[in-house]
């Protein structure tokens, strides 16, 4: 099971790094130029938001099926604290991409509440950048190679 989880998390992971770099780039020339803000646009995030969700919950499973989460009764807190490898599977991967999604669902939900299409980009742009900064910050790089 925890092959099928890994496979269908990494190859996913693309699909949402795909959209949130299309999402962000869509915000920010839509903030810079005073596009109006449409349907496109509204539909970009929206899917961003929805693949960014799959992501978090087949990670979710895919945390708990992991050898990595023994490592916790193995060697403890300290001890996967120290290994920079158990630090980033069991801590900071997983953290950081909460958050990520945490600020996409936030730049999502706030952008609907604006009325005019400049802050409806602001917000998006914002949001979805600094969510996309996260994620390829923590992305264990060395496993998608």
């Amino acid at each position: 099971m925890y092959e099928t989880v890994q496979f269908i998390h990494s190859y996913w992971a693309y699909l949402v790094l795909t959209v949130l770099i299309i999402a962000s780039i869509n915000a920010i020339v839509g903030y810079v130029s005073n596009k109006e803000y449409g349907a496109t646009n509204f539909r970009i995030a929206l899917f961003t938001l929805i693949a960014s969700h799959i992501q978090l919950l087949i990670g979710i499973v895919l945390y708990f099926v992991s050898p990595y989460f023994r490592a916790f009764s193995e060697v403890g807190m300290g001890g996967v604290m120290k290994d920079s490898v158990l630090r980033l599977y069991n801590v900071e991967h997983p953290l950081i991409m909460i958050i990520a999604v945490v600020l996409i669902t936030m730049g999502y939900s706030k952008h609907k509440g604006k009325l005019t299409s400049k802050p409806k980009f602001k917000l998006l742009a914002i949001f979805y950048t600094i969510a996309l900064v996260l994620m390829l910050s923590r992305i264990p790089w060395n496993a998608w190679f």
